[in-house]
């Protein structure tokens, strides 16, 4: 592989094995401009921010209304060149859907055969006749937590095939349909939930080979040490020779769900009434953002929840059901149909605070940046290396401008103003196949010209567009012409990402899981251990750069949805990526500091491109921006996971990475970093960064 490769290469089944895993938070960067955010009172609509170099405080409900809504996107939709790149067919989705790229449920949609999902704390999948269901178990070795596919509770509908007819923040609906297309029933998969209900659309039986026993009103069957329990309204329940036959009445419904340890099949019997949807809420606070997302449901319910959410559950949820053993930790059942929990804020800035520096550190790095803004090479043309050279370069301009270097500032801002007048033009696909993007009628997003990384079958699109907006919003805050001239094609990448209230042109937050608290990277999720994100720096990146544009944009409500996006990712990225609690049992057998590459239904140490150590541990930090500070925690951890990425040798890839993350374990850590940085091999120092910002960054960092 070439120096720099990325990425998760959709063909591909399985990573490359490698190494990783960790432990909790204390320590921060000392960075510019802090967010300032004053919780608002629910149906409050935020005025516009004014573009300028730091962030201006934020006042938010953050989903008062909807972000990039119709009236703003499709007119900038209409004007962009359109064109498909490679088609994506929808073999099991409604046709007036638009198509759910990058989520947890996409392998039910795409692909010859559909693939199993994973809502947690459960597995689901489609099969011929109908569906199955059923509770991981969960196995470590050395470099993998499992907890694949369990389809123990296989449900007949008689179906000759199914689909997606609905979706929304944390459900799926799926119709199973007779030979002639008529719908037979509607199944639907909550995140969270422990309940699969069947509701029929017309008078029906389905049937499972495990044989249910009545004990009260609910029937119960055992699979190995776990047990499953039904509950059927409207309809009847027979269980003679061995099989279970449910006969329901239209509208009918028969309901599944797992028993947790610690529980009862009466308890979760009393609280199965099928979900029928969802709603998300968010909010941001100054030191908080909080999460809400509401099950829809005839009666009460039931919602596990992960380790993530615990941290900061809302006081009064009821959690005394049970739990469940998964691969991300223990999950605990709650009695709500309302979930909610908040998680610290992490700023989003773009910018380091370079206030603290000696006269000396200040020339020095003046005449490193004047050194690197001169070796800049041609920027690269695809959307991943094309925009992380933007970003690198857009660092460079703030540091030049901060330390005086004015004339590198001019001469790499006319090469910055100059690229990205290129890459957003909106009729620039017309006339040119690479730096430009155009529209996918049929996928329903933007998609760059030349593509990279499977980046035409949605994969990895927040990595590469956070790059792109990042850049932008870096310049366009020192020139607000800037964000006029580029916000043509800059909001439709934000709409890629990230707008909210079905505008039609895209899906609500393509690639976000608000229940998950992170990101998906692969657009169609053909894959038997479900949807997978590896680069969990790239996406708190990506979230970054969407606030910075939005603040440079002046989309206030954008800036909001950002915000809460990038504190959700950061708190997800350490728990379940770099700082992970190895006393939870999931870990038991597992070796490693970090977990590099996170499934549905397993985590690896590992990665798409590299075997190495310092490329696992590496491309979590990538590309240590000036908000990576939510990388800090405990001292001992960091070391411990430097050490194993690096056997103590920093001169190799991602070493300048390293060489950052070791600073965050100390003072002397940071020095030792510095002195290091000044002699690193310069083809240790990533095309994403530069030297100019390695130093500028551990000479600023306050661990």
């Amino acid at each position: 592989m070439t120096a720099g490769l990325r990425g998760r290469w959709s063909p591909r089944p399985r990573p490359v094995p490698a190494a990783g895993s960790a432990r909790r938070r204390s320590g921060r960067l000392a960075l510019a401009g802090a967010l300032v955010v004053v919780l608002a009172g629910a149906g409050c609509t935020p005025g516009a921010a004014p573009a300028g170099s730091g962030p201006a405080p934020v006042s938010a409900v953050g989903s008062a209304g909807p972000v990039l809504p119709r009236e703003a996107v499709q007119p900038l939709v209409d004007a962009v060149v359109h064109d498909t790149l490679k088609p994506l067919p929808t073999r099991r989705l409604a046709e007036d859907l638009v198509p759910p790229t990058n989520r947890w449920f996409s392998g039910l949609v795409f692909g010859e055969q559909p693939q199993p999902v994973f809502p947690m704390p459960l597995s689901f999948g489609l099969t011929e006749g109908g569906f199955s269901l059923g509770l991981p178990t969960v196995t470590a070795t050395a470099q993998t937590i499992s907890g694949g596919f369990a389809p123990e509770v296989a449900v007949d509908a008689g179906a000759a095939s199914s689909r997606v007819s609905a979706y929304d923040t944390a459900t799926v609906t799926l119709e199973q349909l007779d030979d002639g297309g008529a719908v037979l029933g509607r199944t639907v998969v909550a995140q969270g939930s422990p309940f699969v209900s069947y509701t029929a659309a017309r008078p029906g039986t389905v049937r499972t080979a495990l044989p249910f026993t009545r004990s009260g009103d609910v029937w119960t069957a055992t699979v190995g040490s776990t047990t499953y329990g039904l509950v059927v309204t409207g309809g009847t329940v027979d269980a003679a020779g061995g099989r279970t036959s449910v006969t329901l009445e239209k509208s009918g419904s028969a309901t599944w769900f797992v028993v947790p340890e610690g529980g009862s099949a009466a308890a979760l019997a009393a609280l199965a009434h099928p979900v029928t949807g969802s709603a998300l809420d968010y909010s941001v606070g100054a030191d908080a953002v909080t999460t809400s997302i509401s099950y829809r449901a005839e009666g009460g319910t039931a919602v596990a929840v992960l380790p993530h959410q615990q941290q900061g559950l809302a006081a009064g949820t009821s959690c005394e059901l049970g739990h469940y053993e998964t691969i991300y930790g223990t999950m605990t059942l709650c009695s709500t149909a309302e979930l909610t929990w908040s998680s610290p804020v992490t700023d989003p800035t773009s910018e380091l605070d370079l206030s603290g520096l000696t006269a000396d550190q200040r020339t020095e790095l003046a005449t490193q940046v004047r050194a690197d803004v001169k070796a800049t090479p041609t920027f690269p043309a695809d959307t991943y290396y094309g925009g992380k050279a933007l970003y690198r370069a857009a660092m460079l301009y703030s540091l030049a401008l901060q330390v005086g270097a004015d004339d590198a500032a001019a001469d790499i801002r006319t090469r910055l103003t100059t690229t990205l007048d290129q890459w957003t033009d909106p009729k620039g696909c017309a006339g040119r196949t690479s730096s430009c993007f155009v529209y996918d009628e049929q996928a329903h997003g933007m998609v760059g010209r030349t593509p990279s990384f499977g980046s035409e079958e949605f994969n990895d699109h927040h990595f590469h567009y956070g790059y792109f907006l990042f850049a932008a919003g870096v310049l366009a805050a020192h020139d607000p012409a800037l964000a006029d001239r580029w916000a043509p094609v800059m909001d439709l990448l934000a709409a890629d990402l990230a707008s909210s209230g079905q505008n039609g042109a895209f899906p609500d937050r393509r690639v976000f899981d608000a229940y998950a608290g992170h990101s998906w990277a692969s657009g169609t999720s053909p894959f038997a251990d479900g949807n997978n994100q590896e680069s969990s720096s790239e996406a708190v990146t990506a979230w970054t750069g969407l606030a910075t544009w939005a603040q440079a944009s002046g989309d206030q409500a954008l800036r909001t949805e950002a915000v809460w996006m990038l504190s959700a990712e950061a708190q997800s990225a350490t728990t379940y990526w770099t700082d992970v609690d190895l006393a939870q049992p999931a870990y038991r057998g597992f070796d490693h500091q970090v977990v590099s590459l996170n499934w549905g239904g397993k985590r690896d140490y590992g990665t798409w491109f590299s075997a190495e150590p310092a490329a696992i541990l590496g491309i979590q930090l990538i590309p240590m921006s000036p908000a990576a500070g939510y990388l800090a925690g405990d001292p001992r951890h960091i070391e411990a996971a430097v050490a194993e990425a690096t056997g103590g040798r920093f001169g190799q890839k991602f070493g300048d990475y390293l060489l950052m993350y070791s600073a965050l374990a100390g003072e002397e850590q940071r020095r030792a970093a510095l002195e290091q940085a000044r002699t690193l091999d310069a083809r240790w120092v990533d095309d994403g960064d530069s030297r100019s910002y390695l130093l500028a960054w551990l000479m600023s960092v306050r661990p």
